[in-house]
C-alpha cells in the first residue's frame, strides 16, 4: 500500500464506528504466554517488522462527509509494559492520526489490543502470530531463522474489502432489519464502565469426550451449557423469552478470501425453554439450528442483507452525522435480539519447533453484556470471558457445569474497583 493511499472502511467497521462507547469499546485482545520474560526492545523490533508486512493496519480512521475512511499514517506502533485494561478504547478524539492497535507485555505475556473496525479476530490473530514469530526469530536467530507462523498472501489480497468483492445483486433476498427481542441478563452493570475478564483453562480431551457422548460438536456443547446457565438465572416471569446466542462466522471458509480486514457475519441460535430439557437435548437442538444457519445459501443471504443496507440510495446519500444515528439504531435492534455472544476461533496451530516456546493463547472481546471467546491450543480449551455485569451467577453456573462433570477448571480473573 502506498503511503498516499486511502480506502473505505468495510460495512462491519461502519457499525462498530457508529456504536463504539466507553463500555463496549469495539476492540478485542489476543494474548500469548511465552516461557520466558518478555524483552521490551526485542518486542519493539518485532512489532516494527510486522507493521511493515501489514500496511493494511498502519492506518488512522478519519471522518468523511458520507462515511469514515482509512488513511495511511507514519505513526509508530505503541509498545510497552501493560498499563491499561484489556480491550481499551482505541477509537476516540485522541486517536486522530494514531494507529488503532497497541502491543503490551506483562512478565512472559504479550498482548495485542486491536480495534474491531480495522480487522476481525482471524485477521488480528494472523498479525499477532507475525509479531510473535518475529520476536522469536530476533531472540533466537540460530534456532528460528526461517520460522513462519502466518498465511502467505499478496498485499492486495490482504487489503481487499471482501464484503464488496463477493456481494452480488444477481440473487435477491428480502432485506431483514428487525429481530425478535431476546432475554437480556439481569442486574446492574459494573461501575466506571468496567468489565470483568476471566481466563478459563480446561483439558480439551475432557470437553471433546462430553460433546462426543452427546453426538454434537464442541461448539454446540459449550453453547448449550451457556444457555442452560442463563436459563437457571432467569426470573420466572421472563422465561417465555428466547435465549439467543450470537456466533460470529468466518466467511473465509465460504469464499476464497485472504483479506486481513473484517470478513465475517453472525448467526443467532435461540431457544425458548420449556423447563424440562436436559443438556443433551439442548445441545442437539443447538447443533441442528447451527447447521441450518451455516448452509452456503443461508451464509450468502446474511451477507447480502448486511451489504445491501449500504447500497440503498437513501442510506448512501445522507451525510455521516445523520447516518451514524441510523446505523446505531439498526445496531441496537440487533443487540435487542441477542442474549450473549459465543465466538470460536478454532484450533491454534504453530510450527512444531516453537510449541515449547509458546505456553498458551487467549482472546477477549469488549462487550456491553456477556462475550465468550473459545480457542484450542495443544491440549487445552481456553476461554476468554468478558462480562459487563456485577452479577456473576450465570458465570458461576456455567463453570460449575464443567466442574460437576469432573472436568478440571482453572480460572484467572482481573481485579475490579468497587
Amino acid at each position: 500500500m502506498a503511503k498516499d493511499t486511502w480506502y473505505r472502511v468495510d460495512n462491519v467497521a461502519k457499525v462498530f464506528l457508529a456504536s463504539v462507547n466507553e463500555r463496549d469499546t469495539r476492540s478485542f485482545r489476543v494474548t500469548c504466554n511465552l516461557k520466558e520474560e518478555i524483552d521490551e526492545e526485542i518486542l519493539k523490533q518485532a512489532v516494527n517488522k510486522a507493521a511493515k508486512e501489514r500496511p493494511q493496519y498502519q492506518v488512522t480512521i478519519l471522518r468523511g462527509f458520507f462515511w469514515h475512511y482509512m488513511e495511511h499514517t507514519d505513526a509508530e506502533p505503541e509498545v510497552g509494559p501493560e498499563n491499561d485494561k484489556p480491550c481499551p478504547n482505541l477509537i476516540n478524539p485522541k486517536s486522530f492520526g494514531k494507529l488503532h492497535y497497541k502491543v503490551s507485555y506483562y512478565h512472559n505475556r504479550i498482548n495485542l489490543d486491536f480495534c474491531h473496525a480495522i480487522a476481525d479476530g482471524n485477521g488480528a490473530v494472523d498479525f499477532f502470530n507475525l509479531i510473535v514469530s518475529h520476536y522469536l526469530k530476533i531472540k533466537y536467530p540460530d534456532r528460528f531463522e526461517g520460522l513462519s507462523m502466518t498465511k502467505g498472501a499478496s498485499e492486495s489480497n490482504l487489503a481487499e474489502d471482501s464484503f464488496r468483492q463477493y456481494y452480488s445483486k444477481e440473487k435477491k433476498y428480502k432485506t431483514k432489519l428487525h429481530k425478535k427481542k431476546a432475554y437480556h441478563l439481569r442486574g446492574a452493570k459494573l461501575p466506571y464502565y468496567q468489565t470483568q475478564f476471566m481466563e478459563i483453562h480446561m483439558p480439551v480431551k475432557d470437553i471433546l469426550a462430553k460433546s462426543k457422548a452427546m453426538d454434537v460438536t464442541l461448539t454446540s456443547y459449550i453453547g448449550a451449557v451457556l444457555m442452560k446457565a442463563i436459563y437457571k438465572d432467569m426470573p420466572v416471569l421472563k422465561r417465555l423469552k428466547p435465549i439467543a446466542i450470537s456466533m460470529p462466522v468466518n466467511l473465509r471458509k465460504y469464499y476464497p478470501s485472504d483479506t486481513a480486514r473484517n470478513f465475517f457475519n453472525s448467526v443467532c441460535i435461540s431457544h425458548v425453554f420449556k423447563g424440562d430439557e436436559d443438556l443433551e437435548e439442548v445441545a442437539k437442538k443447538y447443533q441442528k439450528d447451527l447447521k441450518a444457519e451455516l448452509t452456503p445459501e443461508a451464509v450468502a443471504e446474511r451477507m447480502y442483507n448486511f451489504e445491501n443496507i449500504e447500497n440503498l440510495l437513501f442510506i448512501r446519500m445522507v451525510p455521516l452525522f445523520i447516518k451514524n444515528p441510523v446505523v446505531n439504531m439498526v445496531n441496537r435492534n440487533n443487540i435487542a435480539g441477542v442474549t450473549a455472544v459465543l465466538s470460536n476461533l478454532g484450533v491454534f496451530k504453530v510450527p512444531e519447533e516453537v510449541e515449547d516456546e509458546i505456553e498458551s493463547y487467549c482472546a477477549f472481546c469488549s462487550t456491553g453484556s456477556l462475550f465468550v471467546v473459545l480457542l484450542t491450543y495443544k491440549d487445552e480449551l481456553i476461554m476468554g470471558i468478558s462480562s459487563a455485569y456485577r452479577n456473576t451467577q450465570v458465570l458461576r453456573d456455567f463453570l460449575k457445569t464443567f466442574a460437576d462433570d469432573g472436568i478440571p477448571v482453572t480460572v484467572y480473573a482481573n481485579e475490579l474497583m468497587e
